[in-house]
């Protein structure tokens, strides 16, 4: 027994409606409260009737009524305005700081064991996910809106992380959106080197020089530590010697090329294309952002990211080593639709919801609507149990009940485990 199973019973009545407190009043519950996701008692707000008399306040939930000294609540003032303490047993009086008796309702022997047995079957479950077996029996209608809620969730999180980039940027949008485009531009495999180059090289320096592609270039390559040996061909020296006027006239200082990694990349791939790549879209859009917010649709929020490296990158993958065959660096679809998905929607979701736009949101709600859903590990299994992403909004929400629900095994506070939990249909034999 646990205090998430208690709160679930409480929170969806699933216990003997003729229940007492424990001097033997009887209990009515007009609403269990507001489930309290911060310091306090564990629901708000709720509306009880013990006897003959109406109470609004809130309820704490504990195993055993002596938790309540256990955990200190006696000399808490966010516990003062409790009206009801409910407990699985009840093995002790609890009083307020007054002295007076806190009404106490205990539910042990007063629900389906039922409901416990499928719980502890979740918990205890080593598959991939604990409700694999039963969850296609679940309805597409309550799938549909418990992925809505996901994805709300997700980009609630992360509106806190641009927020915070926000005010450390020093108010600037366009140096927010830059900083988290350069932190996903790593995709994965680099995202540390990315993390470390952001931190060296502030928005308001490349802007500066954005019609200049090359000093762009020489900014971003001689920041990363790969203008530091010796060059041969032209275009490499010149970006090295710009590196070296630009790095004292703005007192810069340069990575370590070990801090990178190459090894089982495609070439296309290499974080020095990458680099180049990102040189052309600061020289394209400048302060891209701003344009993001005034496009009228999403394909033309998708065209800003139609870039190729210049013409220096289409014979060459590092600077100063020429490669064996010619090719345009273009940023590629899949790197496209990383972007949008995760600098691109998020930090247009944390503009809407900081500026009170209600459009703002749904733009980036529909850009995500609007990109096919990402092709990995987990998402495959996901398909294989029947639960397939049509679309990035899908997806990502797929992500998000993966890592923080399923993992965790927060049964009990996702939709479709409650529902598995309370129906029992799909346990049976």
């Amino acid at each position: 027994m646990n205090e998430l199973f208690l709160a679930y019973l409480w929170e969806n009545r699933l216990y003997q409606h003729d229940i007492f407190t424990t001097d033997g009043l009887p209990v009515e519950v007009l609403y269990p409260g507001t489930k309290n996701s911060h310091a306090g008692p564990d629901f708000l707000q709720a509306r009880i009737r013990i006897a003959d008399t109406l109470w609004a306040g809130n309820v704490e939930i504990h195993v055993n009524s002596a938790d309540w000294y256990a955990h200190g609540h006696q000399n808490d003032k966010n516990y003062q305005n409790v009206i009801l303490h409910v407990v699985y047993h009840a093995d002790k009086e609890v009083l307020s700081a007054d002295g007076i008796p806190i009404a106490t309702m205990a539910l042990e022997g007063r629900f389906d064991e039922n409901l416990l047995l499928r719980y502890r079957k979740f918990i205890d479950s080593r598959q991939w996910i604990a409700c694999e077996q039963q969850v296609s029996d679940v309805q597409r209608f309550t799938w549909l809106s418990w992925l809505d809620r996901m994805i709300a969730d997700r980009l609630e999180l992360k509106t806190e992380e641009v927020l915070t980039d926000f005010r450390r940027l020093g108010n600037d949008w366009d140096a927010v959106f830059f900083h988290r485009l350069l932190l996903n531009f790593g995709f994965q495999v680099n995202e540390e080197g990315f993390r470390q180059l952001a931190q060296k090289l502030p928005f308001h320096l490349l802007l500066k020089h954005a019609d200049r592609p090359d000093q762009l270039e020489a900014l971003l390559l001689g920041a990363a530590g790969f203008l530091t040996e010796d060059m041969s061909d032209e275009y490499a020296v010149s970006l090295k010697k710009e590196w070296h006027f630009l790095k004292h006239k703005y007192e810069l200082d340069e990575m370590e090329v070990s801090q990178w990694r190459f090894m089982r990349m495609r070439p296309v791939n290499f974080p020095t294309v990458r680099l180049a790549q990102l040189a052309a879209i600061v020289h394209q859009n400048e302060r891209m952002f701003s344009k993001i917010i005034e496009a009228p649709t999403v394909d033309e929020i998708k065209q800003l990211f139609v870039v190729q490296a210049s013409a220096y990158w289409d014979h060459h993958f590092y600077p100063g080593r020429p490669s064996a065959s010619a090719s345009p660096k273009r940023l590629g679809d899949l790197a496209q639709r990383l972007i949008l998905i995760n600098s691109v929607s998020q930090v247009l979701f944390a503009y809407g919801h900081f500026n009170g736009r209600e459009e703002i949101k749904d733009k980036a709600l529909m850009l995500l609507e609007s990109i096919g859903a990402e092709d990995n590990a987990v998402l495959r299994k996901f398909d294989k149990l029947g639960l397939k992403a049509y679309n990035a909004l899908q997806s990502q929400a797929l992500l998000h009940m993966k890592k923080h629900f399923c993992n965790p095994k927060r049964c009990l506070e996702c939709r479709i485990g409650k529902t598995l939990i309370k129906s029992g249909e799909a346990f049976s034999g």
